[in-house]
């Protein structure tokens, strides 16, 4: 996409709320879109208007995501038991700031993670079905939730899913998972997804943490992780 503007990019760990909003806005708009039928001239005014209102939206300063947010979430330390947790704003699966997300609700329960989530019809593959590359996305999204909770921050390896019946749009969802071992690095995680009907998937993942010392942490910071991360 071409850059319309010479301002130098700028960090941005955070969404505001006028950001968030509109992100939700465009989601439900590509939902509506895809479930519902209408009149050639409504989906003309509305490429009249993206089409419109997008340089003044390419005008703006690029933004990126600072290895400085990584570290601060870090700092703070695992979440709370009942705290909602999300990657970072723009996250494609967790993000309520990514108009071309998913924008799961997870939060932890005790030692898992869970996430529920009613997909829309933009993410069907078969018909009333979710695509199966949305439900594989979401599990390693919320398997990815697990590692922070253990105190130990990692990423996918390798992720596995077991597809056992068809996962319905338009429906609640709830994915759960957990730790099921841990040798030094290596975390291997399961989770199940269920729907109205049961369990309709199940994955497990091989995840492996993080060394602090490749993040570049200062001694200060390194103190603070070890410290907020200890219990």
């Amino acid at each position: 996409m071409e850059q319309l503007s010479d301002q130098q990019p700028i960090e941005a760990p955070t969404a505001s709320p006028a950001r968030v909003e509109a992100a939700a806005a465009l989601r439900a708009l590509g939902h509506a879109m895809v479930g519902h039928e209408n009149h050639d001239e409504v989906f003309e005014r509305i490429a009249d208007f993206v089409k419109g209102i997008l340089p003044e939206v390419e005008s703006g300063p690029v933004r990126h995501r600072p290895i400085a947010d990584m570290k601060r979430r870090l700092l703070e330390g695992p979440p709370a038991d009942g705290e909602a947790m999300h990657h970072f704003p723009e996250c494609v699966v967790s993000g309520v700031a990514n108009p071309m997300g998913i924008a799961i609700d997870c939060h932890r329960e005790g030692s898992e993670a869970v996430a529920r989530v009613n997909l829309g019809a933009a993410f069907e593959g078969a018909p009333q079905r979710a695509h199966g590359g949305i439900v594989a996305a979401i599990f390693d999204d919320v398997m990815g939730f697990v590692p922070s909770i253990e105190g130990a921050p990692a990423y996918t390896a390798r992720l596995c899913v077991d597809f056992l019946a068809p996962t319905p749009v338009g429906e609640p969802l709830e994915f759960r998972a957990r730790l099921r071992e841990r040798d030094g690095r290596k975390l291997w995680i399961d989770a199940e997804a269920t729907g109205p009907g049961g369990e309709v998937a199940r994955a497990e993942g091989l995840f492996v943490a993080i060394p602090r010392e490749r993040l570049g942490l200062s001694a200060e910071e390194h103190d603070e992780v070890s410290h907020n991360w200890s219990g």
